[in-house]
């Protein structure tokens, strides 16, 4: 799915399968709210981007480390906690919102 949809990243939680079925566990290590903060500030990095420069996307209170450090932090459709403690916030709207809060008018987005 990441080469069909020109994905350059993926980062998930793996849950295990066997005979077909959840088991419960996780396989690997877990993508939690300090990991996806320390994957974003690696993939800056390596693309040579300063953090302020970069758009984190969360929901979740694990979403808050890399929402907080990322240049442009939104909520979306996030929990209360979420929605406090973020600069920015979309509830209404889908991912496009995030255009809309950047500067993009309709006409502009195809």
């Amino acid at each position: 799915m990441q080469t069909k949809l020109g994905i350059d990243y993926v980062f998930a939680n793996e849950l295990e399968i066997k005979n077909g079925k959840l088991t419960g566990k996780h396989v690997g290590e877990i993508i939690d709210g300090e990991m996806k903060a320390e994957l974003l500030r690696k993939l800056a990095f390596k693309e040579d981007i300063y953090l302020d420069q970069v758009i984190a996307v969360g929901d979740g209170a694990n979403d808050l480390p890399m929402i907080n450090i990322a240049g442009l932090g939104i909520a979306f459709h996030a929990k209360p906690k979420v929605k406090e403690s973020a600069d920015n916030a979309i509830s209404t709207l889908g991912l496009d919102g995030i255009l809309y809060l950047l500067g993009f008018r309709d006409r502009e987005i195809d």
